[in-house]
């Protein structure tokens, strides 16, 4: 069995040798993009540096990268769908590309001192081409092509293995109207019968599964929509760790992998249930219940807990907005499915002990003391809601009306996909025209809508806009005046900058007067009207730390990280993006409101008045 820990360490350990510096995930909490809850990708954090920005560590980089996926938690129950994930990837800023990126995906998945795959069973796609002829023409990547026919034929395999796709397939962006993108590379490994390998690769043959994927980031799309290469390419690639441990293993359910199965044994052990090695289209009879729902159920509580401890190690807590109504979600669910399977006991914490144990060399952080903590707590309220929710759903006859629904959510605490997946439980009819009913009242209660981790916040990803600029160094400043104020016992917890406004969460246990508000905000004005340069600095974080920098989430700094220093008035440690001199922010800071995030947690809403 191929396990986690050694794919991590073979890959880390791989672009070591091709003078990577290996550099630590980022918090799954976005630090400097307004437009997303949570790290979606690997190269999310990387944004500012695949843009052109220096990065620290150099040119070649490689991390294994948290992500929370959360567009489709009513998916996750199935062999492969996941809240949280891994993505283990590498990067050339303006350094290598396609030659050496694909002939190191080609060594490191083949070569038996790394994965060894088995050379026949493996097939990869380029980007076709489009608008052959025409102004925005993109031509056919023909330099992938041919560094893939090159290997193919030394290893004697079939060329009809190397498919051209189009751009749904195989091309990368750009995030918004205009900005980097390209074509990329995608391998995938046959894990059918090895003796009946296709000649040649089928898109629609789930026996094909992607492994890995080389992103080619070779052209600016300009405002007039033409494709122009870049001075400076970049490669980004993406290797989803469970679904390549998955493969190598010869599995089919992501759930029997190192990554799961300690957590699946307990699970078994606190309801009593198997989870089996039948397949999902099955429904063997168990303790009166149907296995596949019982088996369906302990990946949910897999999924959603080793999710939530991650969130709540990087500093999310349950609430019912933002990032907090995802986690608050995501444990009600899990909660609600140990229920199903008579898990009558409060069980989340015992599972969570689990997870730490798998995760906490790789990342520490989940051994934060408040991620026990938050899950006792949690679990704990809603059970007691949970029974008197239940009774309701049986006094329900015939359909289920918006209107009850949203009941059910606002007092019983009950998310949308319990609801649904209760309904369909109990057969009661929840149509699409109610559901959306139960939408309107959400939204007319100020509530979060389900759909509001795709992207809530008005800008583009990585905004680095002048307005954005502004503000993110006004963030920096308003910091230090907090500091000041009210003592040193406040750290960032949090935030959200765009090109309007300012949302920083901090660390603090009661109301800020308005005295202490008006004294930060002429903190944060004098150091605007003093027109002082932003400085910034390259240095260890031993060394930053000596130099009295603030910084968020101190567990993702590498070995060298930039210190921004604005003279006396602040020193933090960011890779933002920032004014040059406090003279180029326009306006007057001006805090517009001061409120309770969070236990210990305040959060202040912040403009430029213009």
């Amino acid at each position: 069995m191929f396990t986690a820990d050694e794919l991590r360490e073979k890959y880390l350990e791989f672009f070591k040798e091709k003078n990577h510096a290996i550099i630590p995930s980022a918090s799954i909490v976005p630090e400097n993009d307004p437009t997303t809850l949570f790290i979606t990708a690997g190269m999310h954090p990387l944004v500012p540096y695949l843009m052109g920005e220096k990065h620290p560590q150099g040119t070649r980089l490689v991390d294994t990268q948290k992500c929370i996926r959360t567009i489709d938690i009513d998916e996750v129950g199935d062999t492969t769908h996941h809240t949280f994930f891994e993505m283990l990837g590498n990067w050339s800023l303006g350094d290598y590309f396609k030659k050496e990126a694909i002939a190191w995906s080609w060594e490191f998945l083949t070569d038996e001192k790394w994965l060894g795959l088995d050379k026949n069973r493996i097939a990869v796609s380029v980007f076709e081409g489009e608008n052959k002829g025409k102004d925005n023409e993109i031509p056919f990547d023909k330099e992938a092509y041919g560094v893939w026919k090159e290997i193919f034929e030394k290893n004697n395999l079939p060329i009809e293995r190397i498919t051209r796709l189009d751009r749904e397939a195989n091309w990368w962006g750009p995030a918004g109207e205009t900005g980097p993108c390209g074509p990329d590379s995608e391998m995938f490994y046959w894990v059918g019968d090895e003796k009946n390998v296709p000649e040649s690769f089928n898109d629609d043959n789930d026996s094909w599964v992607e492994i890995w994927n080389d992103v080619f980031m070779e052209y600016h799309k300009n405002e007039k929509g033409e494709y122009v290469k870049m001075e400076k390419q970049n490669v980004d690639t993406g290797m989803g760790l469970i679904r390549v441990l998955a493969a190598l293993n010869g599995l089919d359910d992501n759930y029997k992998t190192s990554l799961f199965v300690p957590i699946i044994e307990k699970i078994e052990k606190l309801s009593g249930f198997e989870y089996g090695d039948g397949t999902d289209e099955e429904c063997v009879q168990e303790k009166g219940q149907c296995w596949v729902d019982t088996r369906k159920s302990m990946r949910i509580i897999a999924d959603h807990i080793k999710a939530a401890v991650f969130m709540i190690a990087d500093g999310v807590e349950p609430a019912n907005s933002d990032r907090g109504y995802i986690l608050r979600r995501l444990i009600r669910r899990a909660v609600r499915q140990g229920h199903v399977i008579g898990v009558e006991e409060n069980f989340t914490v015992s599972i969570a002990i689990v997870v730490q144990g798998l995760y906490e060399n790789i990342f520490p952080e989940v051994l934060n003391k408040k991620v026990l903590a938050e899950l006792e707590k949690e679990e704990e309220k809603f059970r007691k809601s949970l029974e008197n929710g239940l009774k309701k759903f049986e006094k329900v006859k015939s359909g289920l009306t918006g209107k009850v629904a949203f009941d059910l959510f606002q007092t019983y605490g009950f998310p949308i996909e319990m609801i649904k997946e209760e309904a369909k439980l109990k057969q009661i009819k929840f149509t699409e025209n109610e559901e959306r009913e139960f939408e309107a009242a959400l939204k007319k209660h100020q509530e979060l809508s389900r759909t509001a981790s795709a992207g809530m916040f008005k800008g583009g990803l990585a905004d680095t806009g002048e307005e954005t600029r502004q503000l993110h160094t006004v963030a920096h400043l308003m910091l230090s005046g907090l500091r000041k104020v009210l003592g040193e016992h406040v750290h960032q917890r949090g935030s959200n900058i765009n090109g309007e406004r300012v949302r920083f969460d901090f660390s603090h246990g009661e109301k800020m007067t308005d005295e202490e508000k008006k004294a930060v905000e002429n903190y944060v004005n004098e150091a605007i009207e003093a027109k002082i340069p932003v400085q910034m600095s390259e240095m260890s974080v031993d060394e930053a730390k000596t130099k009295g920098a603030e910084g968020a989430f101190e567990n993702k700094y590498g070995d060298v990280v930039k210190v921004f220093a604005v003279g006396e008035y602040s020193t933090e440690i960011c890779g933002g993006p920032h004014v040059e001199n406090t003279a180029d922010i326009k306006g007057r800071f001006k805090i517009k409101k001061e409120q309770s995030s969070s236990s210990g947690v305040r959060r202040i809403k912040a403009i430029l008045e213009r």
